[in-house]
């Protein structure tokens, strides 16, 4: 049997190669074809129409590195195809199937419609179904020559990932340009052939079904004419119809197919080829439904949508009509599929704000789901910020990524750090770009988790990465699998209805508590730091324009909010917290083009906070210099004045006060290599690490080994070496113990500072200022790196003589504990961990925590010392040096900040990061400088974000969060005359009344991590 059946498999796949499939196209005639090389950036179709373009014949290379060359196809349709359906067939030399990282192509008409794309599996545009015949065909196809990045699976680096480096050969060689004729009796051939063959290989050997549909192929092979295939084609099609038309048993798993097209807004290829990709994706997409009305698409990514309606009217226009009936789906509800990890807690609310708020002002549909299937792992504040948003569920792929454990569930109910949940499901077809292949359907069955639980799952299909979307062959497999015996059953529709099916089957669905931590792509953490530092920055400096354009906006005349201008950049932000953007797993051109744009960014933040503050000075200089507190919480510390000369202040929270302010309890004093405040010695021992941190209030050394050792390890991963650190890491490395020079650069009763410098490697530096400053435990280090290593990642060490036994680290809107063992594969896995501004380790009475200005990798570990002490370990990671897909990743410069903060509460974490982040600002203005727009009396109570409504009605709009982990109350007081206050969602959308006092002070009371948003409204006196 094994001979037959090896027999048959082998006759059928030769005859549906070599025979079927040349004969779908069953005559052609081809294109006169004409060409004109853009140069430079594309160009619009205005000026493509009127270039001067030259003959070009087949089988000639074209296109450079990212260059765009524009065809010019004319042809006639022969009268004797009249009443056949013929299409244009246009293969530009695609190399493989995959779209989104080769040539790919719009064509146009010669009035500038753009009609459909062509990719390696969609080389057709349509003409006519039937033809009339005689049709006179004219084309501006614009063809994009982008290079193949991923050419030899990352063998090697390459300079193709930026235009600068990219050089000019033809990369392309044209085959194809035709006027064809598509059998379409040959071409459902094809289909039935393909479908029956992989459900045939991927049933069990044992399985009737599988003999039974071997032995219908071998039959329909009898029955097929190899010197007439399209002649025989209805013969060998009914042979098949029977196996074909066997229905599904009624208790088959149930497949929710959902076209999709996943697009990255920047990857192998950068923005700018994006807007391009969208545009050829959704024409294809709006044309294929067209014609099939069962099909369904979901979309995601407003920043997408937009590009779209910006650039390509038309295809914008075909997009509404298309969501008008029901065939498009806009999903997400965020601005782009950002990073489940780095982007702060403020950023994640405004990703939902803004996607939202998108597709109900322009298709009036309001998302009910967060669709994020290839983030590399998702954060514990997800659940309760997507369900503020007005989502019911999430959707995840990528945790089938997983390099150690197999996640346990695929339809579940996620629960974030404040306890609210959210209906999960993670497809088990383990793909976001399925194409209902045998082997995906059989493994989406075998997978599925929740057997005997639930019975359906989804399955996203569509090419996807690089765009393409959904191919007509896809949907008509879908229709064979509808009810097909040996096969899950297939139902395109919407995911909305998948949710609801799939909730109403399995309410009681398992439960995941935390984090949906990727145990793969660790390195994304640290990866282009530089990239990571401009958005972490950014997003502070949002927070300071917001704050201070509020105030000027209330206490300032003629001051006008920059309701615009804010929004923009929010946008800009936002776009690069893409999930391959922020991550740095982009190629060169990205993060080029990416550090130039936070660059933009801060500067134009700094003139609207510097013009905000300005006007609370009636828009002149004032008589003194005041302070600015951008922070939540009140602060005394030591800042420089305009002179540069330390100075020591106390400003309240979100507030302002006078430069010359009190004076420390007790001055900084330096001896040597020790720095002393009264609160702390730091030691610094001729290598350059610290001998000791002695916490002089508790009455403790705090260090348990050298601090602040920087080890540098060399770091190869297996693959993909901008994304992954393998755990192999850690065994080789070399500690940075040979400093040029250790030198005492400040010596003041307000500040001592021991400025380090280190050579090492391939001609890197390291410069550190190690600092300590009157009133305030924490000891900083300010770093400045000219580096210049590969694959190789720098870590910052603090070993601390606390027995903890699990770290927390601060996430969006809270932090998350994780344990400091190993016991299971599961806490093994966390090698490699992501935070934002601290982490904290501590015992019962003691803690201590590791602050940082832009540095988001790190791992703590446990040891147990000789003399029976345990020694906790934090290790930040700084900077990394891979290769791929950018040759040339954080080589350079990098100065960024971290802090060690002894004697820390988890609240005096969260503080200090803040105080780190967010610097205080010395600026010239009145003495009578209004007070904070809000104050908050209440421990864990923590002002997010303040800035005016987004509906321009001048009400303020305040975001809250409990930061410890414990249950808060507090008292909100407003710096302006109250009328009213609700809580509201996080798009600003009343839930109900919140309780104002007689005095105008709004009661708060919060859960464990909870986020509560209220919009205030002023008293018309106030506005």
């Amino acid at each position: 049997m094994h001979d037959e059946r090896r027999r048959i498999e082998e006759r059928v796949e030769r005859v549906h190669n070599q025979r079927v499939k040349p004969a779908i196209y069953a005559a052609a005639v081809p294109f006169e074809v004409e060409a004109w090389q853009a140069p430079g950036e594309p160009v619009p179709f205005a000026e493509a129409a009127a270039a001067a373009y030259e003959p070009f014949a087949m089988d000639t290379p074209w296109g450079p590195p990212w260059g765009t060359t524009w065809f010019r196809m004319r042809g006639q349709v022969p009268a004797e195809w009249a009443g056949r359906r013929v299409e244009a067939v246009i293969d530009l030399g695609f190399v493989g199937d995959w779209p989104g990282n080769q040539a790919e192509a719009l064509v146009h008409l010669t009035d500038g419609t753009p009609l459909k794309a062509v990719n390696p599996l969609n080389q057709y545009v349509p003409i006519g179904n039937p033809a009339t015949g005689g049709e006179v065909i004219d084309y501006l196809v614009e063809a994009a020559s982008n290079p193949d990045i991923l050419a030899n699976d990352f063998a090697g680096p390459t300079p193709l990932g930026d235009v600068l480096t990219a050089g000019d050969r033809p990369l392309y060689t044209f085959r194809r340009a035709d006027i064809a004729v598509l059998d379409e009796e040959v071409w459902h051939l094809d289909l039935d052939l393909q479908v029956l063959r992989e459900l045939m290989v991927h049933l069990g050997e044992h399985e009737p079904r599988r003999h039974e549909i071997m032995h219908a192929l071998d039959r329909a092979m009898d029955a097929l004419d190899l010197d007439d295939v399209s002649g025989s084609a209805a013969a060998v099609r009914a042979v098949l119809a029977p196996v074909l038309a066997s229905p599904a048993h009624a208790s088959a798993h149930t497949i929710s197919g959902v076209g999709h097209a996943h697009i990255d807004s920047a990857w192998l290829w950068p923005i700018r080829e994006t807007k391009r990709k969208t545009s050829r994706t959704f024409s294809n997409v709006t044309s294929l439904a067209e014609e099939y009305d069962d099909f369904i698409f979901a979309c995601s990514q407003a920043q997408q949508y937009e590009w779209v309606r910006d650039n390509y009217p038309q295809v914008w226009a075909r997009i509404q009509e298309s969501v008008k009936k029901g065939q498009w789906a806009p999903v997400g509800g965020m601005w782009v599929e950002s990073d489940g990890n780095l982007p702060g807690g403020e950023a994640i609310a405004r990703q939902l704000v803004h996607g939202k708020r998108f597709f109900i002002e322009h298709f009036g549909i309001e998302t009910k789901g967060v669709w994020l299937p290839d983030s590399f792992g998702y954060n514990a504040a997800y659940p309760q910020l997507a369900k503020l948003a007005g989502n019911d569920w999430f959707l995840t792929q990528k945790i089938s990524w997983n390099q150690t454990n197999k996640f346990p569930h695929h339809t579940f109910w996620w629960e974030g750090i404040d306890g609210t949940r959210i209906f999960t499901h993670f497809p088990p077809v383990d793909t976001y770009n399925a194409r209902f292949s045998g082997e995906e359907m059989d493994r989406a069955v075998r997978n599925y988790s929740e057997k005997g639980g639930g019975s359906r799952s989804l399955a996203p299909f569509g090419w996807g990465d690089g765009g393409g979307g959904p191919t007509r062959e896809i949907m008509e497999r879908a229709r064979r699998l509808a009810d097909l015996e040996g096969s899950p059953k297939v139902v395109v529709e919407h995911p909305d209805a998948f949710f609801a099916k799939a909730r109403e089957e399995y309410p009681d669905a398992p439960v995941w508590v935390g984090e949906l931590y990727l145990e793969l792509h660790r390195a994304t953490y640290t990866t282009q730091a530089r990239t990571k530092q401009g958005n972490r920055r950014s997003e502070h400096k949002l927070r300071e324009a917001e704050l201070w354009a509020t105030t000027a906006a209330l206490h300032a005349p003629g001051y006008a909010y920059p309701y615009a201008a804010l929004d923009r950049l929010w946008k800009t932000v936002l776009l690069h917290q893409f999930h391959d953007i922020l991550p740095g797993s982009s190629i060169a051109w990205v993060h080029r083009e990416a550090e130039a744009e936070y660059a933009r960014v801060a500067e134009e933040l700094e003139v609207l906070t510097a013009e905000a503050v300005a006007a609370l000075s009636g828009g002149r200089g004032g008589d003194t210099a005041r302070v600015f507190n951008t922070s939540p919480y009140d602060r005394a510390e030591v800042v420089r004045t305009p002179a540069g000369a330390p100075a020591y202040v106390e400003v309240p929270a979100n507030g302002s006060a006078p430069l010359a302010g009190a004076e420390p309890a007790r001055p900084v004093t330096v001896s040597g290599r020790v720095l002393d405040n009264g609160l702390v010695r730091v030691e610094v021992a001729e290598d350059g690490t610290l001998s000791s941190v002695f916490d002089l209030r508790a009455d403790r050394e705090v260090l348990a080994d050298q601090g602040n050792l920087l080890r540098l390890h060399t770091d190869l991963p297996n693959y993909w070496d901008a994304w992954d650190i393998d755990k192999h890491y850690q065994n080789r490395y070399t500690d940075l113990l040979d400093p040029d020079s250790v030198t005492v650069v400040e010596e003041d009763p307000l500040v001592g500072a021991i400025r380090v410098t280190r050579s090492f490697g391939k001609g890197s530096t390291i410069t550190q200022t190690i600092t300590l400053r009157a009133g305030s435990p924490r000891i900083d280090f300010e770093t400045d790196i000219d580096w210049h290593e590969a694959e190789k990642i720098l870590k910052a060490a603090f070993p601390v003589d606390i027995r903890a036994a699990h770290s927390s680290a601060e996430i969006q809107f809270g932090h998350i504990q994780r344990p400091t063992h190993t016991n299971t594969s599961w806490e093994a896995a966390r090698f490699e961990v992501s935070g934002h501004r601290w982490v904290h380790i501590g015992e019962p009475g003691y803690g201590v925590a590791v602050i940082n200005d832009s540095t988001y990798g790190h791992d703590v570990s446990r040891t147990v010392r000789e003399d029976g002490g345990t020694t906790t370990t934090v290790r930040l990671s700084l900077v990394r040096a891979p290769r791929i897909p950018d040759p040339e990743a954080d080589q350079g410069r990098h100065r960024f900040a971290y802090a060690l903060l002894p004697g820390a509460s988890i609240e005096d974490a969260v503080a200090e990061g803040y105080s780190l982040n967010l610097p205080l600002r010395v600026a010239d203005a009145t003495d009578a400088a209004p007070g904070p727009v809000v104050s908050v009396d209440g421990d864990g109570v923590t002002v997010e974000a303040v800035k005016l409504a987004d509906d321009e009605s001048g009400d303020v709009v305040v975001r809250l969060y409990e930061s410890r982990g414990g249950r808060a109350t507090g008292v909100l007081r407003t710096g302006f005359p109250l009328a009213g206050a609700r809580v509201t969602d996080l798009l600003e959308r009343p839930l109900e009344p919140a309780v104002v006092g007689e005095d105008g002070s709004v009661a708060v009371a919060l859960r464990p991590f909870q986020i509560l948003t209220l919009r205030l409204e002023r008293q018309p006196s106030g506005r």
